[in-house]
Formats: C-alpha cells, sequence, structure tokens
C-alpha cells in the first residue's frame, strides 16, 4: 500500500521518470548503478548478463518485480534476475528497498527487493515518441500513448531496439587484443510491447490488466578456451500477464485485493565452441530452457484509526521449469532432455503498521512459506521511523530475516541436483538518518548496515554421492556484510545548479576463508550536477567511480580501480519536442566489470522526444 517515505523505517530510492529518461536506452543496469548499496556488472555490453547485487549479497538474492510479477527465470540455475532483459523505455518508476524483506515479499528477498512500475493512464491522452542513434550502430525507437475515459483508463507502449554493439570478450582490453584479436561484435536486437487496462467507476471497486511481450537477440561469447570469442547467439523471450482487482468495505475502512497472474520466460541459446586445430573444430550445440510461474495472492488492509493499519494475506505460485540440449555440429545428436522440475510455494504474512503520536512510526511483518517437498520457511521484520519536522530530521531503524528456496535447477537437475536442500538465509540490520539544512537547499542520508548470510548453496566436487562424480550442491557457504550507504543533494544556485552524489562502503567476506566475496568493491560513488542556464536546458555532467575488487572468489583476478565521466544534455524547442544527447564514457576510460569482458569506448548517443 502507498506509504510516505517519511512514514518509513526501510532503507528506499526512488527512480522517476525523468530521471530514467535520462540514462541509457538500452540496459536498466546503467539505472540501477546509481542507487547506493547497489552494485552491477555486466558480461560486455547492452546484450550482455547483467547481475545486480544488493548490500553484498548474491545477485540471485535480489526479488524484482514488474508491475507487482516476480520476473526471474525458474528454469535458471541460480534463479537470478538479468537486468539486460527489460529495456528502460517501458518504464516508468523503480523502487529499491535494501535490506531483507522475505516478511513482506518472500523468497528470494535476501538483499533486497527492487520493484519496477510501468506507466498508468491518467487525464486526457498523452501520446510520446523517442527516437535516439549512436555509436556502435544503435538505433531505438520508442512509442506510446496513456490517458483515460469516463472509468477506463489505459496505456499502451511499444519499443524496437538494434545494437551492433562490441565484442563481449576482450574488447579495449589490451592484453587479449594484442594476443587474440581481432574480435567479432555481439549485437543487440530487441523488441518489447505492453498495456494497461484500469476500470474505476468510483464505487470503491477497481480493477487493472496489465500484459507484457519482450524478445531479445544478443551475441555472447564463451569466454574460455583457445579460441574464446565465439560466435554464439541468446535467443530470450519473456510474457507476463496479470489481473488485480480491488474492493473497499466498510467505509473504506477494509480492501480487499486479488491479483492472478502468470508469465514465461524461454531461452535458446545456439553455443558455438572452437577447440583443436588448427584448424579448429566448431563444436555447436543447441540448449532450450524454458519457465513458467503462476499463481494468485489475496491481501486485506484493515484501517484502524489510531492503531494504525493491519494487512494480513497468502499467496500460492507454481514454478515448472525444464531444459534440453542437441548437439548440431560437428556432429548432429538427438535431443536430450537436461532437467525437469515443479516446484509449490503456499504462503501466509501479516504487517501491521502502528503509528505512535505524531511522530513515531512502527512496523511489524512476519510470513510463513512451504515449498512443496522442501522444508518451510519463516521470516519476520521490524521497522521504526522517528521524524523531528523542528529539524528537518529522520531516524530509520530495520531489522529483519531473509531467505530464499532452493531453484528448480539446484534441486532437480540429474547431474548437480541436490533434492534435501535448505533454504538460504540471513539476518540484517541498518540504521539512518536523514537531514535536511537550510531549509532543505541541502540533503543528506546516510545509513549503516549489517547481514550475515547462512546456508547459502554453493556448488562443489567433494562430498557428493557416487552417483554425482562431476559436483553437486550443498547448504555450505556463510558470509556476512557490512557497510555505510550516503547519498545527498544540495541546491547550490536556485533554478540553476544542483549537486547530487552517493557513496557505499562495503565489506563483504566469505566466513569459511574471511577473503573478500568477488565483484565486492570496497568503495564505489557517483557525483553529478544538474545545471539548468536557461529555460528549456539540462546539463548533467556525472562521474562514476569504483575501487578495486576481486572478479572470482578467494581474491582472484584482480579489476582495477576506474572513474568513468559521462554527460547528458537535453534542450525544449518547444512544449511538445525535447532534443537530447549522451556523452559516455568521455575520457574513453579502460576498465572491466567482469574479468577479460569489455566494457564501452567513447560514445555518443542522440535522439529527439515528442509529446503531444
Amino acid at each position: 500500500m502507498p506509504t510516505a517515505i517519511q512514514r518509513t523505517g526501510s532503507a528506499v530510492t526512488i527512480i522517476r521518470a525523468e530521471e530514467i529518461a535520462r540514462a541509457s536506452s538500452y540496459s536498466v543496469a546503467d539505472i540501477l548503478r546509481q542507487v547506493p548499496g547497489v552494485d552491477v556488472s555486466t558480461n560486455g555490453g547492452p546484450g550482455g548478463t547483467s547481475s545486480v547485487r544488493v548490500r553484498g549479497a548474491n545477485s540471485g538474492h535480489t526479488l524484482v518485480l514488474l508491475d507487482g510479477v516476480r520476473i526471474s527465470d525458474p528454469s535458471a540455475a541460480s534463479g537470478e534476475f538479468d537486468a539486460s532483459m527489460i529495456a528502460p523505455g517501458i518504464i516508468e518508476r523503480i523502487e529499491v528497498l535494501r535490506g531483507p524483506q522475505s516478511a513482506l515479499y518472500g523468497s528470494d528477498a535476501i538483499g533486497g527487493v527492487i520493484n519496477i512500475i510501468t506507466r498508468k493512464g491518467q487525464g486526457g491522452p498523452l501520446r510520446s515518441l523517442r527516437v535516439e542513434g549512436g555509436s556502435y550502430g544503435s538505433a531505438s525507437v520508442t512509442g506510446s500513448v496513456a490517458g483515460s475515459t469516463g472509468p477506463w483508463s489505459y496505456a499502451f507502449s511499444g519499443l524496437g531496439q538494434t545494437l551492433e554493439g562490441f565484442s563481449s570478450y576482450g574488447y579495449r582490453i589490451g592484453r587479449l587484443e594484442k594476443t587474440q584479436g581481432p574480435f567479432e561484435n555481439d549485437g543487440l536486437r530487441r523488441l518489447t510491447g505492453l498495456g494497461r487496462i484500469g476500470y474505476d467507476p468510483g464505487t470503491g471497486f477497481r480493477l487493472d490488466l496489465g500484459i507484457m511481450a519482450s524478445g531479445r537477440r544478443s551475441g555472447y561469447d564463451a569466454g574460455f578456451g583457445t579460441y574464446p570469442d565465439t560466435k554464439s547467439i541468446s535467443n530470450q523471450r519473456y510474457g507476463q500477464a496479470f489481473a488485480k482487482a480491488e474492493l473497499d468495505a466498510f467505509d473504506n475502512r477494509f480492501t480487499h485485493s486479488l491479483q492472478i497472474f502468470a508469465n514465461r520466460t524461454e531461452r535458446v541459446l545456439k553455443d558455438s565452441f572452437l577447440s583443436g586445430g588448427p584448424p579448429p573444430t566448431n563444436f555447436r550445440t543447441d540448449y532450450e530452457f524454458w519457465g513458467n510461474r503462476f499463481g494468485a495472492e489475496y491481501q486485506g488492509t484493515l484501517r484502524l484509526d489510531r492503531f494504525g493499519t493491519l494487512i494480513l494475506g497468502g499467496r500460492s505460485e507454481r514454478e515448472v521449469a525444464a531444459s534440453t540440449n542437441q548437439d548440431i555440429g560437428p556432429f548432429p545428436g538427438p535431443r536430450r532432455k537436461d532437467f525437469s522440475g515443479t516446484q509449490d510455494t503456499a504462503s501466509l504474512f501479516g504487517l501491521w503498521q502502528l503509528p505512535v503520536g505524531e511522530r513515531l512510526m512502527l512496523s511489524f511483518g512476519t510470513r510463513l512459506d512451504q515449498v512443496s517437498d522442501s522444508r518451510s520457511f519463516a521470516t519476520w521484520r521490524m521497522t521504526a521511523a522517528y521524524n523531528l519536522p523542528e529539524t528537518g530530521t529522520k531516524l530509520g531503524a530495520s531489522a529483519g530475516t531473509g531467505a530464499k528456496a532452493p531453484t528448480l535447477y539446484q534441486r532437480f537437475s540429474p547431474l548437480y541436483g541436490t533434492r534435501n536442500l535448505r533454504p538460504e538465509e540471513s539476518l540484517g540490520v541498518d540504521v539512518g538518518i536523514d537531514q535536511g539544512f537550510f531549509n532543505n537547499r541541502v540533503t543528506l542520508s546516510v545509513t549503516g548496515f549489517r547481514n550475515r548470510f547462512r546456508d547459502l548453496i554453493d556448488f562443489q566436487f567433494a562430498g557428493c554421492p557416487p552417483a554425482q562424480p562431476f559436483g553437486c550442491y550443498f547448504n555450505v557457504a556463510r558470509a556476512k556484510t557490512s557497510g555505510v550507504e550516503i547519498s545527498g543533494t544540495i541546491i547550490a544556485i536556485e533554478a540553476w545548479l544542483s549537486i547530487t552524489g552517493s557513496y557505499t562502503y562495503l565489506n563483504a567476506r566469505d566466513q569459511r576463508t574471511n577473503l573478500t566475496l568477488a565483484r565486492r568493491a570496497p568503495h564505489q560513488g557517483r557525483l553529478a550536477l544538474r545545471i539548468t542556464p536557461r529555460e528549456g536546458w539540462l546539463i548533467e555532467p556525472s562521474v562514476t567511480m569504483v575501487s578495486n575488487r576481486f572478479s572470482s572468489a578467494n581474491e582472484t583476478n584482480p579489476l582495477k580501480r576506474y572513474a568513468r565521466f559521462d554527460i547528458h544534455a537535453e534542450y525544449a524547442l518547444s512544449s511538445t519536442y525535447k532534443l537530447h544527447a549522451r556523452f559516455e564514457n568521455i575520457t574513453n576510460a579502460r576498465y572491466e566489470e567482469v574479468r577479460d569482458y569489455g566494457t564501452t569506448g567513447r560514445a555518443f548517443y542522440g535522439g529527439v522526444t515528442a509529446k503531444w
């Protein structure tokens, strides 16, 4: 339910439509990089797999919702969300909740929750068209129409993108270009369409329907072996639909909400691998993965006046996944079944938001999840927010547990699966302060956090049953993370210059070895200026800085620190037309987010947006 940020003790960052429009048109990963406590790494360009980690948790420990529906791939080994799957052009708003959230959202919400919201119709018809092109053979077109008429509202969007890109492996990495270059480009093609229809006659009954379909084709490289630059292709399709009905009863004191949902993810990997030689032999294999998720959730919201709000609900969800593979060359073979599995999750949850006077808001939440043929897990969460309007101060604190059920692949893979895996668990606490100065011309937010993870599922070779000589999954890992998140804004010159910045310190350790976890930078930050020299103009230079870190476990494959300088500029020709330009990596910094995988060089993108 809608809650003002000043009334919640959770650490929340909201990214609005205008901020999304100023970021990359090809990857939502670039949008998430500006959020304190969030770390993103991409295997190559915009079409490469992008992993998102919150407060040092694993990438599979971030729950991602699209219009309230979880969108992780049920067939993926770790069940993680690939941030390259969603195009920014369809997004209206992103909410990032940091810290364990399983008491409200269930499995996967160990590190946090990313809630992606698409546009809803409101008011008179609003049409928009955005066209962009630029470096690396890029072209993008996004169109939408939204509005309302009587009790009905509507919003429809469509997007098409093409990008020649650059090689995922080795691009702009001197030691590899000299010995193994030149490399072939790994491009991207994407088509997305979505629609939402709402019905609100003003009688206390509301209906919201949504559907989305997206297809993506991208190149990828093996990244290992004698010939790591391969001509492999990934084809991915995603579709989802939902229907949500709400009914206000007892003079709006009790609201019933029922949502049904379904989605499907399909991945076809045309894997090409060169070996032997010279000349090398091209081994080609097709891998197909598909995963279905469908279910329903009921939520009842009871408003108790001075005793706050009580939310009670339940959820039932089924996940089904399977994969196959087939050798194509040099010798064709039959299609083989890799794995298949099904699991049902039944959940009960409750949340009590209790105001204590005018300044203090408390919340207490708990949830029980029962996974079929597996162990159940219970989670809890408490928050407190205390406001001092006289001094512009908000104090917040939260504590809670998180959990993640084993994935279908980890349980049912005939080669590596372990049926009796326990859920991964975490315990997290944080304390923060939001402070305004000089009539809020300066705002500062500081949050300290600490998390402990246990029963983490890891892959190992030792101690497996005789039927699994190549390794298996076990609950063997433990980790702990702690750190500080800082963000702030300074309005230096009213209506002309403002400064925003964020910084994250992270200490993430494997408790078995006391070594730093892979791809967790101890220091990262972003500083941006927002300059509006004249009416209609906006110029936003920014610099992103990331410290030294390790690409692989046990502090191996070190990655050097880097600073990347970007500029966004836009000019409103009229109330209808706006020009925009984006300069990325202006200093042509060479850096890696994943060992041996390339990142963008100096690039330029420009276009026009029309709204009428």
